[in-house]
């Protein structure tokens, strides 16, 4: 890396993902051959914006996940540190390994391997061009009820409601900050971005993708592989 400011891009990729089944950690997980994570961070560093990718590991997993990714972070430099016992630690622990140059952050979640290379550029670009926090959505589809206990106690008007995903992008300065704040916790937060509004920082949206969707069930896989078909890469 320059001395230039510079775009990093963390993939908290530590969660164990026990809705998929036993076995590795989610991100270890295979997909058309490849585990979730390389695929990930493939995109990641194919986009021309971001200069460095640090994935937080599982913690007995970081030897075998910087061997793993040889040769799928082209564009990129690439940085692996052991992640913690939740995703905000992770996050956390990879925050702290940046560079100094480093002043625009973007964080994305291992469980998204499927995330267009436009969609990431996308959102570095609108950090880049003033936004302080910027997150990708897509329109909700569903009719989205709030209930307490079995009962319906309103229906949420979905034209305003959009499905977050990943990579979020910030100012590194705040997001540094939005961690450094008290009255958080792994169980309440979701996602940075809330982090982020807690502190008053006004998010943007940019437009998500369909492919960015979390890979989070079983039958997520086999949608995967269906993506990776039409994409051309399974045979």
């Amino acid at each position: 890396m320059s001395s230039e400011p510079a775009t990093a891009a963390i993939v908290a990729a530590a969660g164990r993902g026990e809705r998929l089944g036993s076995g590795a950690p989610k991100a270890l997980r295979l997909l058309g051959g490849l585990p979730l994570l390389a695929h990930a961070v493939r995109a990641l560093a194919a986009a021309p914006s971001v200069d460095l990718v640090v994935v937080a590991a599982p913690p007995d997993h970081v030897e075998r996940t910087q061997a793993l990714l040889v040769g799928h972070h082209d564009g990129a430099a690439l940085l692996v540190v052991a992640g913690g016992d939740s995703r905000p630690a992770s996050v956390c622990a990879a925050l702290a390994a940046l560079p100094t140059t480093v002043d625009v952050v973007l964080v994305h979640d291992a469980a998204r391997p499927l995330v267009p290379v436009t969609l990431v550029e996308s959102v570095a670009t609108a950090v880049r061009a003033g936004a302080r926090a910027v997150v990708p959505g897509v329109p909700v589809v569903d009719t989205v009820k709030q209930v307490q206990g079995d009962q319906v106690v309103a229906t949420l008007d979905r034209t305003r409601l959009r499905a977050v995903q990943t990579p979020q992008g910030f100012s590194r300065a705040v997001l540094e900050q939005a961690y450094a704040g008290t009255g958080w916790s792994a169980t309440d937060l979701t996602d940075d971005a809330g982090l982020v509004e807690r502190i008053g920082t006004p998010v943007a949206v940019v437009p998500g993708h369909e492919e960015a969707f979390k890979v989070t069930q079983p039958v997520d896989l086999i949608v995967a592989e269906a993506v990776l078909a039409a994409r051309g890469v399974l045979a």
